[in-house]
Order: C-alpha cells, then sequence, then structure tokens
C-alpha cells in the first residue's frame, strides 16, 4: 500500500501506540460493536415477547462481521446521519430483519455504550501492560535491593538507599494507578437501553406500559454485552463524568511513568544506570559518542500530552446542558482514544526500557564512597564518645573539617580528605581501620533491603497474580 504523503497521520497509530490498542478504537471494531448491540437488543426483546423471529435473529447474526461500509458511506453522504446509515446497510444485507434493526434505540444506544465497552476492553489492556512493567521491576528490584547507592533529597545527596529500594517507588506510584483504574473498572456501568432522553418512553410504547419489561430489557442487554448492571440514570448519554474518571486515571498512570523516566535520565546522566542502548543506535548526529536516554525522553513527552489531555473531558463533563448537547462529541472522540492510545505507547516503551536496565555497579559504589565520609560522621562521632569524647566539641570539630574537605572538593576539584582530617586531629582517637570501618556503605541503608522484599511479596506478588504472564512484547521498534 503506498503511503499517504500529503495528509495529516497521528503518529500515535504511525509510530507509538500498539496495534491491539488501535484496533480497540478503529471503525472496525466500532461497527462491528454496533451490530453485537443490536443482536443484543433483538434477542432481548424476543424474550419479552416482542415479535421478532428466531429467523430474524439469525440473519443479523449472520452479517455480524462483515459490515458492508460502502453502502454506509454512502447512505451517509445523503442523510448526515452515521447511525441511521449503517442501520440503512444492515438492512441491505438483513432485508427480513431489518424492520426490527433499532427497534426503540437512540442513536446513543450503540455510540454511548460502544464507548463503555472501549473504554472497559482498552483499560484490561492498560492494566495488563502496567502489570508487566511491575513484573519487570519487581526482578530489577529484587536483583539490586542489596546494592546501596546515594539518596537524593532536592537532588542533593541526603542518606543512602539501595538501587532496589529505588526501584519499589517507581513500582508502588504504579501499584496506585492499578488500583484506580481497577477502582474505575469495578464502577463501570452499561448505559442499556434507556431511550433518547433516559425516560425509556420509546421501550414503554413497545412494552405497552409494562414497567417490568422495560427495566428488565435494560438489565438484560447489560448482562448480554458483560456488565452487572446499567447505569440507575442517565440522559440522553451516559454521564461525561465518567470519561474524566478514566482519563484522570490515565493520567496518573503517565505521571508515574514520568517520575521514572525523568529519574533514569538524570540516572543516566550521572553514568549510574542506563536504558538499553542497541548496538547499532545512533545517540547525535554531530557527536558520535552520545549515548541519550531517548527512550525516557519519549516517555516523558507522551506523558506530558496525556496529563494535559486529561482536562478535556473534565471539560466537556461540566458543560453539557440539561440531558445533552452535542458539543461532547466532537472533543471526546479524539481526547479519549487519544489518552488510551497514548498511554499504551508510554506503556509499550516503559515494557522495553525496564526488560533491560543496565547498573554500572562501580560508578554507583565510587558515587558511594564520595560521599560517605559525610554521612558515615555521626558514626565516627558516636564512637569517639565511647572513648571519652566530648559530644559537643566533637560535633564541632567534625562540622568544621567536613566544610573543609568540601570546600576543598568543590572550590579546588580536590578528593575528599575527610578521613585524613579526623586522623590528624587529637579529638578523635581512632586509627585509620577504625574509622574506615564505619564507611561500609551497608551500614547506612537502613531497611532497605528488607523493605524491598516485603514489598515484593506483600503488595506485588498478590497484584500480579490477577495479571497472569503472557510474556508481552513491546511490539514497537522504541
Amino acid at each position: 500500500m503506498e503511503k499517504n504523503r500529503q495528509g495529516y497521520i497521528s503518529p500515535l497509530s504511525t509510530r507509538y501506540a500498539s496495534r491491539e490498542m488501535q484496533y480497540l478504537f478503529s471503525d472496525e471494531h466500532k461497527f462491528r460493536t454496533w451490530r453485537k448491540l443490536w443482536i443484543a437488543l433483538a434477542e432481548c426483546e424476543q424474550k419479552l415477547g416482542l415479535p421478532i423471529t428466531d429467523e430474524q435473529i439469525a440473519e443479523l447474526k449472520a452479517h455480524a462481521e462483515d459490515v458492508n461500509y460502502e453502502v454506509a458511506e454512502a447512505r451517509e453522504k445523503v442523510v448526515r446521519h452515521d447511525v441511521m446509515s449503517h442501520v440503512y446497510a444492515y438492512g441491505q444485507q438483513c432485508p427480513n430483519a431489518a424492520g426490527i434493526i433499532h427497534l426503540g434505540a437512540t442513536s446513543c444506544y450503540v455510540g454511548d455504550n460502544t464507548d463503555l465497552l472501549i473504554l472497559r476492553d482498552a483499560s484490561k489492556l492498560v492494566l495488563r501492560k502496567c502489570a508487566q512493567v511491575l513484573r519487570n521491576l519487581a526482578a530489577f528490584a529484587k536483583a539490586y535491593k542489596d546494592l546501596p547507592c546515594l539518596a537524593y533529597t532536592h537532588l542533593q545527596p541526603a542518606q543512602l538507599t539501595t538501587v532496589g529500594k529505588r526501584a519499589t517507588l517507581w513500582m508502588n506510584e504504579l501499584v496506585e494507578d492499578m488500583e484506580n483504574l481497577e477502582f474505575q473498572l469495578g464502577q463501570l456501568k452499561l448505559r442499556g437501553a434507556k431511550g433518547t432522553t433516559g425516560t425509556q418512553a420509546s421501550f414503554m410504547e413497545l412494552f405497552e406500559g409494562d414497567e417490568e419489561k422495560v427495566k428488565a430489557l435494560d438489565q438484560m442487554v447489560a448482562e448480554a454485552m458483560g456488565f452487572a448492571r446499567s447505569v440507575s440514570v442517565c440522559g440522553q448519554t451516559y454521564s461525561r463524568k465518567v470519561d474524566a474518571y478514566f482519563l484522570g486515571a490515565l493520567s496518573g498512570v503517565a505521571q508515574s511513568a514520568y517520575k521514572f523516566a525523568n529519574d533514569l535520565r538524570i540516572l543516566q546522566s550521572f553514568e549510574e544506570m542506563e536504558e538499553p542502548f542497541e548496538k547499532n543506535q545512533i545517540g547525535s548526529s554531530a557527536m558520535p559518542y552520545k549515548r541519550n536516554p531517548m527512550r525516557s525522553e519519549r516517555i516523558c513527552a507522551l506523558a506530558r500530552y496525556v496529563i494535559a489531555d486529561s482536562v478535556n473531558p473534565a471539560m466537556t463533563a461540566g458543560t453539557q446542558w440539561f440531558e445533552r448537547t452535542l458539543d461532547d462529541s466532537a472533543n471526546k472522540r479524539i481526547a479519549v482514544s487519544e489518552a488510551f492510545l497514548a498511554v499504551d505507547a508510554i506503556l509499550e516503551i516503559y515494557i522495553n526500557v525496564t526488560a533491560g536496565l543496565v547498573v554500572y555497579d562501580r560508578v554507583v559504589r565510587r558515587r558511594v564512597m564520595e560521599k560517605l565520609p559525610f554521612m558515615a560522621t555521626e558514626n565516627v562521632m558516636m564512637e569517639a564518645v565511647k572513648r571519652g569524647g566530648n559530644r559537643q566539641e566533637l560535633h564541632e570539630a567534625l562540622r568544621e573539617h567536613s566544610h573543609a574537605a568540601a570546600r576543598k572538593v568543590k572550590m579546588e576539584g580536590g578528593q575528599n580528605d575527610l578521613i585524613e582530617r579526623i586522623l590528624a586531629d587529637p579529638l578523635f582517637p581512632l586509627n585509620r581501620e577504625e574509622i574506615e570501618a564505619q564507611m561500609a556503605p551497608e551500614k547506612y541503608v537502613g531497611r532497605a533491603p528488607s523493605q524491598v522484599t516485603e514489598f515484593l511479596q506483600e503488595v506485588i506478588e498478590p497484584l500480579l497474580a490477577r495479571y497472569p504472564d503472557e510474556k508481552m512484547q513491546a511490539e514497537l521498534n522504541v
């Protein structure tokens, strides 16, 4: 197929999002789902006594998948209505059933219910991919749970943590995002068969005022489409707050991925860690030595888009007049689909990066040892106190020595000579071996290794048990 080079094509479909996610938002999936909804409606109406034959339903099922797009598109040019165009096209394939297609329904019966089905299935795909990220990071955290590294506050070295413990921070935020999205899925209901303004007036007419049958139809349709229930009340559409809730959850995923990717970009600058780098990958067109964190940068770029995009459905939800206005439609079909496609792209890259993280242990160790003398001063002070020293005098001496050593490093570019300064001070009755005994990084990581083990066992393993390993691989050449 010749590539279209003269019209705009979204990079979400050509460069970033997976085929599976793209399919969920495709026309083919949408229009096939419309037909499934029409079949479900006809079957439920038949069970409740309307004069719909088995032959009519069989005819509808025979053409559930082979949508005659050309007929529908030609009809839409005439009537300017997408739903009625597809009702007409379906009827052309099913002449015996043409009269009962869409019986009693409004356009939102297929439009909104399909959107809710897509929300459900797209969210489940996001959750599976989040689980794969966690699976990758869990293996990484376990492997590096004991490796001491510098921990930072204000991007300044603070104390020590471990590489594995830091990974649990990335994981924990993604766990919270998954729990949020799972909650939204647990609350999700089908719009059901509610009629034009949500009053079910058309169905009351069909069933001659039998409210119990109208209520039963609504519930039966929901169950037929895999939902436990439909919404209690609605106007013409399901509440647009639902879209806001789901995009809020997607924004959370984007925020967590952003945090991870930003941290990794900084660590790559420190030369402590790197994202995967292919054998023939080019980092810069001008500088052959460059190893740019382009995958992490792409995560950040797409994450910003999702976070900004999540405001759209919130504004739409707040501006719906009474039972419905159509200014939701154009915005909604872009904002919702692109949020899912972009998050899918983020997770594809996130999976790829976390499957191949590189740690430079010796660099990590060297950077720890450059700062550890400062961090070990409290232990040195306590050891000197045990031998008769005055705690306040020792504290002041260590403060002066630490600042002098820092000046030597920062102002002169020299080595950290704090240990030599302490050895030369008669206030400290300690020899080099005794001081260096306080310089084992493992003494300063607290419970970090145990916290990793506990987090994996108590939080990650139960969560991943709900998402069996599907050996997901990134489909994109990232």
